[in-house]
């Protein structure tokens, strides 16, 4: 019989059904990915927020969706983009970036390029929601 760490049963019992039954179910997490916040407004209950974004090579913003309207452009780099249908949108420098909102449009926003990705992103959302809701990736699409 192997032997069973009292952490590991105490973490399986205390996890989520979720994380239990099914590891996918993981977010991802955005991996050498920096924002700072340029400016920000809250103007009858909406928030108006301009971030800096860069996407170093290799780098990616992880699997997630916005609760509100998000535009920007891309200032140096090409960002590809990776949708729940595993499509890729590329945006080189100069490029608009438009997303819808909401749970039915998930994404990924990766550098695949040698050089930094710097974008200027703005959020036009209800105030005190976050900027964006980190989700697993769609089932079937390998983009991590």
């Amino acid at each position: 019989m192997k032997p069973v760490r009292w952490f590991a049963l105490v973490a399986a019992a205390t996890a989520p059904v979720a994380m239990v039954s099914s590891p996918a179910a993981f977010a991802t997490p955005a991996v050498n990915t920096e924002a700072v916040v340029i400016s920000q407004a809250t103007l009858d209950g909406v928030e108006y927020i301009t971030r800096a974004i860069t996407i170093q090579p290799g780098g990616s913003t992880g699997w997630h969706f916005h609760d509100g309207q998000v535009f920007g452009v891309v200032r140096a780099g090409t960002l590809t983009r990776t949708f729940a249908d595993c499509a890729d949108v590329v945006s080189p420098v100069g490029s608009a970036v438009t997303e819808e909102s909401g749970p039915d449009h998930i994404h990924n926003g990766r550098n695949l390029g040698p050089e930094p990705v710097m974008l200027w992103i703005d959020y036009i959302q209800p105030a005190g929601t976050p900027l964006s809701v980190d989700v697993p990736g769609p089932p079937g699409c390998p983009i991590v």
